[in-house]
């Protein structure tokens, strides 16, 4: 259990089937090669990793790893580094991990890219009501009745506002630029020669909302932007403009977006929700101003690997001895999701 003399050992708390996405064999090859694996396919279980720990120099989780504390914590007795394979690590571990100097490491930056597409494809969608058209198509609507939708629009001149210039937010930024979109952000964090450097202009929340065709929600889930549009913000935003969330549920209050949606008066295209699966009998899967997916913005072939292969990267590192490249600190704990 504690690896050869010269073989450090590595456990991984990552299920066969994500493990497989997660890992190119090549990566796969390169770990190995560096430790020896000690692999939990019934990842969730906390006995069978606290039986794991003991001796491990690493441990790399994935969604669904148990928290590092208490009893898990003890048996950690020559843990250095903790890999989490996603974004947010509060899930993860607590305090008491960073406390005892152990190196907390995420591979958030893989997921910039695919979410700030996904965002990108839910903006154009929603300008061109192109949900609209398919939903009407489908439902059996006659040719005349599904080609009405509210008015069109291109991105380019299109006013959008994004909340939260966040790794995501900032790749987001740049696709829509790039299409001729006019940005405005609300951060608070965004300081004057960031914005004029992202090529955007900076506004507070109320003008933002007023102002824009499109919001896309880019900001990180803390105690703070809990519910960061709540029915008076939904309210500031015009007739026929709409909402991107790829973010997180935390940020939009969705009884008061069900309550815009459904009056008609907002249209949405939304991948997280409060309750995951979204329900069979939630309102939004049926109204024909709504496009959703199902928590996937971040689910390509090409993010899940970078994912793995970023967090073989910062094991191998800390096992040479070399500082990691994606560490965080105990503020990542403010980030609840």
């Amino acid at each position: 259990m504690t690896g050869s003399a010269d073989r450090p050992r590595v456990v991984v708390a990552v299920p066969p089937d994500l493990r497989a996405q997660l890992f190119a064999p090549e990566e796969w090859a390169r770990l190995a090669s560096g430790a020896d694996l000690t692999v939990l396919d019934a990842h969730t279980d906390r006995g069978a990793l606290a039986r794991a720990l003991p001796g491990a120099r690493a441990l790399i989780t994935s969604w669904g790893t148990p928290r590092l504390t208490g009893e898990l914590l003890d048996a950690a007795d020559a843990l250095e580094l903790v890999a989490h394979t996603g974004s947010a690590v509060a899930p993860y571990v607590g305090e008491d991990v960073f406390r005892r100097g152990i190196t907390v490491t995420q591979a958030g930056d893989a997921m910039a890219g695919p979410v700030a597409e996904v965002a990108l494809a839910f903006t154009l969608a929603l300008l061109h009501r192109v949900h609209r058209f398919d939903h009407a198509l489908r439902t059996g609507a006659d040719w005349e009745t599904a080609s009405a939708a509210p008015p069109r629009h291109e991105i380019r001149g299109s006013r959008i506002g994004v909340l939260g210039a966040s790794r995501t937010g900032r790749a987001y930024i740049s696709l829509v630029r790039a299409l001729g979109a006019e940005v405005t952000v609300t951060d608070p964090y965004l300081g004057a020669a960031e914005a004029r450097a992202l090529g955007i202009r900076t506004a507070a929340l109320p003008e933002l909302l007023a102002t824009s065709r499109v919001v896309a929600v880019h900001a990180p889930a803390t105690e703070e932007t809990r519910h960061l549009l709540g029915a008076p913000q939904l309210a500031l935003m015009p007739d026929g403009a709409s909402l991107v969330n790829t973010a997180r549920s935390w940020l939009v209050d969705e009884e008061a977006l069900t309550a815009e949606l459904t009056a008609g008066r907002l249209d949405a295209a939304i991948d997280v929700f409060d309750a995951e699966p979204l329900p069979t009998d939630h309102p939004f899967r049926a109204l024909p101003n709504v496009l959703l997916t199902p928590h996937q913005a971040a689910g390509t072939d090409e993010c899940r690997l970078r994912l793995g292969a970023s967090a073989v990267t910062e094991v191998l590192r800390a096992l040479r001895g070399e500082p990691p490249l994606h560490a965080v600190g105990m503020a990542a704990l403010g980030r609840l999701h």
